[in-house]
């Protein structure tokens, strides 16, 4: 049955989304973060700087995959809002199908892959930073299929608005993790290899008990009873369901290599600084993640409303909850930055017991400060563009900001750390700035008629 959300129970309705989504989000980020406190305790510079490159060189290996949730989130959001249990079936086949081949080429070329990685963001080989990233994803990228089908079963979720199974499922994940990376690193001291074999086991525990709520779903009724039929349905694999799944998928696939291209360019910048500035770098970057993380709460909610809203064809559903999602988006990005403000020192400090470490990342600490307020309506307009199937309007806006990015890095390469974050806040910036000028565009386009 589609939700459908009036103008009184909208707040609520926003809400009932966003917070799940956001407390499975900062249990997601936990595992970063986990991995750099852990490593951090070491004392040992290239270490902390091989789990951070590591960790970038999986992003790059994997987020440019992160269609495979926000794409299973739109278009199960809208089968829901058009009351269409079939389609959703058929977008759960699909994109299992999806991941399960992506993560077969990926472990084919593991052995081409890691390399160029890691040439592409720095790391000399033979130094000790290069051998730490490689110990790290040799172990960790064996998991890159559970993480990719737990990207479609995490989206199948939140598109019917299961958002609380998903948090339960992050929770019961992360403590794991937590007390992995603690048992193997500082208890039996594996080390960096402790690390990436603590976030392995994290990811199949995940995957398992995601397969676990799925099927547990009120929709797998549905599913198991629609699944043989929808195998056989020569409807499921037309040229045009799979164009149509392509064509959302390749846009959000290129919108995140370029996103991705981004960070590992931030990361890169970092590197060639020396391993001291790589890991303080990396700290900065984790409680960046966190506060993004956080304010994704209103992309998801944003994705699933708007997206149910496209599915009845009601703009004004459309618009109000995008207006919603924005201000409670910006009212809680002025709550991170003032957090950052009273307590990052603090917080910075307890991330590495190299003092050299901790004085870089604290020089640089106020930046923090802007990220939320520069970021967060980029966040919010992803969703709501992502519900809408609007992605290559955003690929369009992510290119432009891309490029500026990439022409502020080389005029500002003389002021060094402040350049690269200075262009990475304007970049934040310019993608909402372009969001927001292809918006009533796209909104006469999409809604042609007067909502029902």
């Amino acid at each position: 049955m589609a939700h459908r959300t009036t103008s009184s129970s909208l707040t609520a309705a926003l809400w009932s989304i966003a917070l799940p989504a956001m407390l499975t989000n900062v249990a997601t980020a936990l595992f970063g973060l986990a991995d750099m406190w852990t490593i951090g305790q070491l004392a040992d510079a290239a270490a902390q700087g091989g789990v951070e490159l590591g960790a970038k060189a999986m992003m790059a290996s994997l987020n440019l995959f992160n269609f495979l949730r926000t794409g299973t989130v739109a278009l199960t959001a809208r089968a829901t809002g058009a009351d269409d249990p079939y389609a959703r079936t058929q977008t759960l086949v699909r994109a299992s199908t999806v991941a399960l081949t992506i993560g077969a080429v990926l472990l084919c070329t593991m052995p081409w892959l890691v390399p160029v990685e890691l040439a592409a963001l720095g790391a000399n080989n033979g130094t000790q930073l290069h051998y730490a990233a490689t110990i790290y994803l040799s172990i960790r990228f064996w998991a890159a299929p559970v993480w990719l089908m737990n990207c479609v079963l995490t989206g199948w979720l939140i598109g019917q608005r299961r958002v609380r199974s998903v948090l339960l499922v992050e929770v019961l994940t992360n403590l794991t993790h937590i007390a992995l990376d603690l048992l193997l690193v500082l208890v039996l001291h594996h080390g960096v290899a402790g690390v990436a074999f603590a976030t392995f086991l994290s990811e199949t525990l995940k995957f398992t008990l995601l397969a676990l709520f799925a099927i547990r779903s009120p929709a797998m009724t549905d599913i198991l009873s629609m699944l043989h039929h929808t195998l056989r349905d020569k409807a499921t694999w037309s040229r045009d369901a799979i164009a149509r799944l392509f064509s959302l998928n390749r846009d959000l696939f290129l919108r995140t290599l370029l996103l991705s291209g981004a960070i590992l360019t931030f990361a890169r910048v970092g590197t060639v600084q020396g391993p001291t500035m790589l890991a303080a770098n990396g700290i900065l970057f984790q409680l960046f993640m966190l506060a993004s993380l956080i304010l994704d709460g209103f992309e998801s909610a944003a994705q699933v409303l708007c997206g149910e809203a496209l599915g009845r064809q009601e703009r004004l559903g459309f618009t109000r909850s995008l207006r919603a999602a924005m201000l409670w988006g910006g009212a809680l990005g002025l709550v991170l930055s003032l957090a950052y403000a009273l307590g990052s020192g603090r917080l910075i400090a307890t991330f590495s017991t190299d003092p050299l470490v901790v004085a870089q990342a604290l020089t640089y600490a106020p930046w923090l400060i802007a990220v939320p307020l520069a970021g967060f309506a980029s966040f919010v307009l992803d969703g709501a563009f992502v519900g809408a199937g609007w992605t290559r309007a955003m690929l369009g806006t992510m290119g432009i900001a891309m490029a500026l990015y990439t022409a502020l890095l080389l005029g500002l390469a003389d002021i060094g750390n402040n350049g690269l974050w200075l262009a990475f806040v304007v970049f934040l910036m310019v993608r909402a700035a372009g969001q927001l000028t292809m918006l009533p565009v796209l909104l006469r386009r999409t809604f042609p008629l007067p909502s029902r």
